[in-house]
């Protein structure tokens, strides 16, 4: 079983909303005592946080779908339903949000950050909230909105202040321990470090996080040896070290080609493993030459802490003065979530003629949709008349609508249908699925003038 995972797959399903509920008052001598349904309660979240205790996106490959609580529904005598319970997920610092499609819609960084990854569903309003003084004892009461469905990329991205790069086996993972409390596995082979290591440093009064980022080579960034997986790990980092091996005895390699094989933006260069003679004679070497392209040159041995503290001050004052350079209201530990800004005066819906049929799209009508009960005529009625105060019936007769044309409301594939007649004051009828309805749909003609049935019925709707 792998012991580290930085790129994975999650489902979040967050939790219904209950249905709201149509309950009269009752009691001796006060036969209808008026509406008394309760709301139904809010579906809960499924929210991802920060965590410092978790390093890894492993739990989500054992585990890859994730539900928050329902609500439950509203009861007589006022009682609203309780909320669902949301559900909280740790999150690795530094974890990034997508959505399949690679739109970043957070960036999680510090711990304790929150985002809602998917939102609950709304309760829906028992007949007591509906009660009005045109429609006294609502017979009715809305369903609960189904909560937020997601597929979500999570990406691990190491928050470090400083990467190690270089080849394998260059003594990255022996640099980082030598240097912090860190203890990566270290031994004599390639591709001995399999996941991100992090280590701790202090240097004068400047502490900062090293990661020790697994071997690159050269080809990385398509997809050869360990580097595409991890690539991601450095894009953080505010100083890049290179580790180069000086005592290597492959063809082909030598401090020199091995800088120029794997291109970063190293803002240090480390020349280790001096304590081998021949390695220390080939750091005196290629040292002038690094120097004369401006690079800051430090011959080390993390073997032996030769030029190591030298080294670690050199990282902490780029550390330092990356800090500084950084604007007040940028901190070090942030989060940065996408937000949709939606303009004032934009309607809520919009019109698409599909051939002879009209879809309304829009996130208020698919909402009143998922919330009406399509067996009770006064629920439907209550439908029909939001979406009139909406505008939607002049909307259509713009678009070019004719009387008995079809009407789709909600998502494509999942609409409910309406045959719609301009002249009639309401709609009624619908049913889901794309399956015809008998009713229709109007602008609500004579409102004020009309007067209500026995309770679940409409006398506006046509018999």
């Amino acid at each position: 079983m792998a012991e580290f995972a930085d790129r994975v797959t999650l489902l979040v399903q967050a939790g219904h909303g209950g249905n709201g509920c149509a309950s009269i008052h009752r009691e001796k001598f006060k036969p209808l005592g008026g509406p008394d349904g309760g709301n139904g309660g809010r579906g809960g979240d499924v929210i991802l946080e920060v965590d410092a205790s978790s390093a890894t996106l492993l739990d989500f490959h054992r585990r890859p779908v994730r539900r928050a609580g329902n609500g439950r529904q509203g009861e007589g005598s006022h009682r609203t339903g309780a909320d669902g319970t949301d559900l909280i997920i740790p999150v690795p610092n530094g974890t990034e949000v997508k959505t399949p499609d690679g739109e970043v819609l957070a960036d999680l960084v510090g711990v304790g950050t929150r985002f809602v990854a998917a939102a609950g569903g709304r309760g829906g309003l028992g007949n007591e909230a509906l009660a009005s003084p045109r429609r006294k004892a609502p017979g009715f009461a809305l369903k609960g909105e189904p909560g937020e469905r997601r597929d979500l990329i999570l990406e691990l991205k190491t928050v470090a202040d400083v990467g190690l790069i270089g080849f394998p086996n260059a003594g990255k993972s022996s640099l980082i321990a030598a240097m912090s409390a860190a203890r990566p596995k270290i031994a004599n082979y390639p591709f001995t470090t399999l996941i991100p290591n992090l280590g701790v440093v202090e240097a004068g009064d400047v502490q900062f996080v090293v990661a020790d980022v697994p071997g690159l080579i050269p080809g990385a960034s398509q997809g050869r040896g360990l580097g595409h997986d991890f690539l991601r790990h450095v894009e953080r980092c505010s100083t890049l070290v290179h580790v180069l091996d000086c005592a290597t005895e492959e063809a082909g390699r030598d401090p020199v080609a091995d800088l120029a094989a794997i291109v970063g933006r190293p803002r240090l260069i480390a020349l280790n493993k001096i304590d081998v003679p021949a390695a220390r004679e080939m750091a005196d070497l290629v040292r002038p030459e690094f120097e004369a392209r401006g690079y800051q040159v430090f011959e080390i041995s993390a073997a032996t802490g030769e030029g190591l503290r030298q080294l670690g001050f050199a990282m902490a004052a780029l550390v330092a003065a990356d800090r500084a350079g950084r604007p007040v209201e940028q901190p070090a530990e942030r989060a940065r979530v996408r937000v949709k800004v939606r303009a004032a005066d934009e309607p809520g819906f919009e019109v698409v003629r599909i051939g002879d049929s009209f879809l309304i799209k829009g996130e208020k009508p698919r909402r009143w949709v998922q919330q009406t009960d399509f067996g009770n005529d006064e629920a439907v009625g209550y439908l029909a008349d939001r979406l009139a105060r909406l505008g939607v019936e002049e909307a259509l007769a713009e678009a070019g609508a004719e009387p008995g044309a079809e009407v789709l409301i909600g998502d494509l594939d999942d609409a409910v249908v309406f045959d719609w007649d301009p002249a009639a004051p309401m709609a009624s009828g619908a049913s889901r699925s794309g399956k015809r309805g008998a009713g229709h749909g109007g602008a609500g003609h004579g409102r004020g003038k009309q007067h209500l049935g026995p309770r679940g019925t409409d006398p506006r709707l046509t018999p």
